[in-house]
């Protein structure tokens, strides 16, 4: 292999943490993968890998030569598509992920207006609560509720703040009670989305007060729309962001609850590959999405609770 091959082939076998993955991945078989490690490692007279017959790590030398290279190959990459990029309306196939909630709420009524921009771009959806590897999933973007990435290698954006809130519908406060203070939650049926951070301990802040409150499920899933269903149909307590539960409580199907205290709040970013020149695909999709979240005002109505609302839980 060349010199640019042999980079290539290097970071794929990193970013994978695998020899017979990447391999495969290029069609060659382990022996050629093998020797192909062994003839750079040579001609770099540096050993960038260990491994053994379970799993593969890199070196010193093998983190800084792979930082190294996918610049390299980035700046190449770049030099290829740079010109067509901006010569060419956005086309073909644009792979995103978010959550269920955030997919079935904020993304798909969007996409008419975005296809009518960018009508030769096919957006692909994968929803999904856990967040896929890029590499592995062959994703472009990502909507995630989390402010950074463990890959060095990953852009983050940030779209939007989003508040959490504690909410129930009017027919489970009339049977239950309406809690007054944090310690009460305890007592009442909580409904718990499972991939929260810490999801059984509440922390809550009022000014200097603090308050951690442990909490038992009625119900738990790993998707807040199955929450806020059962939450909506009486069930219980629903701990969710507003950007889910802003119109249930503007319509008053679920009203919030402790209001004057405050969960620890959510920063909803979108995320991608870093390139110095991204696809234009990628530019015009978080371009587009951060236009539409400016232009509603969406970050103002999921940070605070409707006015309405907020007036009606002070007088109760």
């Amino acid at each position: 292999m060349d010199r640019y091959t042999q980079m290539e082939f290097f970071v794929l076998t990193a970013d994978l943490g695998s020899l017979s993955q990447a391999a495969e991945r290029l069609g060659i078989s382990n022996a050629a993968a093998s020797r192909t490690l062994s003839a750079l490692e040579d001609r770099l007279g540096a050993r960038l890998v260990e491994r053994t017959t379970r799993r593969l790590w890199l070196t010193d030398a093998g983190r800084e030569y792979r930082r190294r290279c996918v610049s390299i190959l980035s700046e190449l990459a770049e030099a290829d598509t740079a010109i067509s990029d901006m010569a060419q309306r956005p086309r073909g196939v644009l792979r995103v992920t978010s959550s269920v909630s955030f997919a079935v709420l904020h993304i798909a009524p969007w996409l008419s207006e975005f296809n009518q921009r960018y009508p030769e771009l096919v957006v692909q959806i994968t929803a999904a609560n856990r967040y896929p590897n890029f590499i592995e999933a062959g994703i472009d973007v990502a909507i995630r509720t989390r402010e950074h990435e463990g890959d060095s290698g990953i852009t983050v954006r940030r779209l939007a703040h989003t508040r959490r809130v504690l909410a129930a519908s009017p027919g489970y406060l009339a049977q239950h009670g309406v809690p007054r203070s944090p310690e009460e939650i305890a007592k009442h049926n909580v409904l718990v989305y499972s991939y929260a951070e810490s999801p059984y301990q509440l922390q809550l802040r009022r000014g200097r007060e603090r308050r951690s409150i442990a909490i038992s499920a009625a119900l738990e899933s790993n998707e807040g729309q199955v929450i806020c269903a059962a939450g909506r149909a009486g069930l219980g307590i629903v701990i969710q962001p507003l950007y889910i539960v802003h119109d249930d409580i503007v319509a008053g199907r679920l009203i919030p609850l402790l209001s004057d205290w405050e969960l620890p709040p959510l920063t909803i970013n979108i995320a991608y590959q870093s390139r110095r020149n991204q696809p234009a695909k990628i530019r015009v999709f978080a371009d587009a999405l951060s236009e539409h979240v400016r232009k509603l005002d969406l970050e103002a109505r999921w940070t605070t609770l409707p006015s309405s609302i907020s007036r009606a839980q002070k007088k109760n």
